[in-house]
C-alpha cells in the first residue's frame, strides 16, 4: 500500500508474495480464530473498501467502459516525434497471470471471458468475496487474531487489486497468459526446481539468517514479479510510472520503489549487452522503437530474481512490446523464450491503463518487527519455528 505502516506485515507475507500469487486478506473462518456474529445477517452499511465492487470512485478508466481499439488511432507524440507513453500507468485487475481461479483468477479455462458470465464470475472472485467479509459484523466474543492463525493478515479496506476482470480489445480475458492454451506457465523439470527453490530452502534448511529469506521478505526487489520481467499484478501497488527519454527508459514500479532502467539502441547502431558476470536485479533491457511499438529484450537477470515464479536461465530472454492503443491504454504483451526451464516459449498480454493518481514513496522494512525479530533469534541461537522459542 502507499502508506508507510503497511511494511509491517510484509515479511509475514513474504513466502506467499515471492510466489508472485497475490497475498491473501483476511477471511473470517474457522482458520482465523474470528466468526461472524449472525453468519445469515446481510452486510452493514460502513466505509467504502478500496478492493472489489465497493471500490471508490476510480483514478483509472473502468475496463466496462472501454471499446475495442481503434486501429487508426495516432498517438499523441513526444518532442522527438515518439509515441507518448510518459505517466503513470496501472496494472490492477482481478484478472491474475494464469489461468483457472486462485486467489483473485477468474475460475473458468478458457483465455476469454464470455460477456454473460463475467458478472457471475465477478460476484464469486475470492477479493470480492474478502471485500463482503469486511462488511459483515464479527462476534465480539470471539477472541482477536494470534500469530497462530494462518488467515489473519490484511482486511479488505488495506488493499487494492481492482474491481474488474481485464477486457483486451473488447474482451473479457481470464489471464494474461494467452498461449499455451491452458493458461499456465509451461515449466520443465529445470523450471519447475527453480520456480520452487526458494520456497522449498525455507522448509527445508536450518537456517533462519537472511540467506534463506525470500527476496520479498527482505525488500530487495517487488513482490510477485511486479516489475517483471514480464509485468505483472498484485494485491496492491499496480501503479507503475514510466520516464521516456531519447537513451532510455524507466518504468517505476511503486511496489517496492523499484526502477528498471532499460537503454534506448539508436537505428543503425549496436548496443552493447554487459557482461554475463554482471547480474542487475531485473535483468539486462534492451530497448528500440519498431514503428509505435517500444520492443524490450531482457536477458540474464541476478541470480536471486532469475529462481522466482518466472525464473530465466542464462540461456533465456524476455521480449515485452508496449504500444499505445488509445488515449488512457498501452497494450502490453510478451514472450519468455527460454529451452532451459520452459517446455516452450509461452506469451501474455496485459492492459495498462491511464492513472490519475501518483506513485507514492513504497515503506517496506520500516515498523517491521517480524523480519528483525527473526534475525535477532537467529543470532540468539534461539529455534523461530511454531511451537518453540519463537512462539
Amino acid at each position: 500500500m502507499k502508506k508507510s505502516g503497511i511494511g509491517a506485515s510484509i515479511a509475514a507475507l513474504g513466502l506467499v508474495l515471492a510466489l508472485a500469487e497475490p497475498a491473501a486478506a483476511q477471511r473470517i473462518g474457522a482458520n482465523s480464530g474470528v466468526n461472524y456474529a449472525d453468519e445469515k445477517a446481510p452486510p452493514v452499511e460502513g466505509p467504502k473498501t478500496i478492493a472489489g465492487s465497493r471500490s471508490f470512485e476510480s483514478p483509472i478508466p473502468f475496463f466496462k467502459d472501454l471499446k475495442p481499439w481503434d486501429p487508426n488511432y495516432k498517438p499523441p507524440r513526444t518532442s522527438d516525434g515518439k509515441p507518448e507513453l510518459n505517466g503513470v500507468w496501472s496494472t490492477a485487475s482481478l484478472t491474475s497471470l494464469t489461468r483457472g481461479g486462485g486467489r483473485g483468477g477468474a475460475n473458468i479455462d478458457t483465455l476469454v471471458i464470455p460477456p454473460e458470465k463475467v458478472n457471475q464470475l465477478l460476484d464469486n472472485a475470492n477479493y470480492v468475496q474478502i471485500a463482503r467479509d469486511s462488511q459483515k459484523r464479527t462476534d465480539p466474543n470471539a477472541g482477536v487474531f494470534t500469530d497462530r492463525q494462518p488467515d489473519a493478515g490484511y482486511n479488505a479496506f488495506w488493499i487494492d487489486p481492482g474491481s474488474e476482470y481485464a477486457k483486451v480489445n473488447g474482451e473479457w480475458r481470464s489471464s494474461w497468459i494467452t498461449s499455451p492454451a491452458n493458461g499456465q506457465i509451461p515449466y520443465n523439470r529445470a523450471g519447475n526446481t527453480a520456480a520452487g527453490s526458494r520456497l522449498n530452502s525455507a522448509r527445508t534448511v536450518n537456517n533462519t539468517g537472511p540467506e534463506i529469506r525470500t527476496l520479498g521478505d527482505r525488500c530487495l526487489v517487488s513482490f510477485a514479479n511486479q516489475g517483471g520481467p514480464p509485468l505483472t499484478n498484485a494485491m496492491y501497488n499496480n501503479n507503475i510510472q514510466i520516464v521516456v527519454t531519447p537513451d532510455h527508459v524507466m518504468l517505476d514500479i511503486e511496489m517496492n520503489h523499484d526502477a528498471r532502467i532499460i537503454r534506448i539502441k539508436k537505428p543503425g547502431e549496436d548496443e552493447k549487452r554487459l557482461p554475463d558476470n554482471i547480474e542487475q536485479w531485473f535483468g539486462d533491457s534492451i530497448g528500440w522503437w519498431e514503428g509505435d511499438t517500444l520492443v524490450v529484450e531482457t536477458r540474464n537477470p541476478h541470480q536471486l530474481q532469475a529462481r522466482g515464479r518466472v525464473p530465466l536461465s542464462k540461456q533465456g530472454k524476455v521480449i515485452e512490446r508496449f504500444k499505445r492503443v488509445s488515449d488512457v491504454e498501452i497494450d502490453y504483451t510478451y514472450e519468455v523464450i527460454d529451452p532451459v526451464s520452459y517446455t516452450q516459449t509461452w506469451t501474455g498480454q496485459m492492459p495498462l491503463r491511464k492513472s490519475k493518481e501518483k506513485v507514492f514513496e513504497y515503506a517496506c522494512h520500516e515498523g517491521n518487527y517480524a523480519l528483525p525479530g527473526i534475525l535477532i533469534g537467529m543470532n540468539e541461537g534461539r529455534d523461530t519455528a511454531l511451537e518453540a522459542d519463537g512462539e
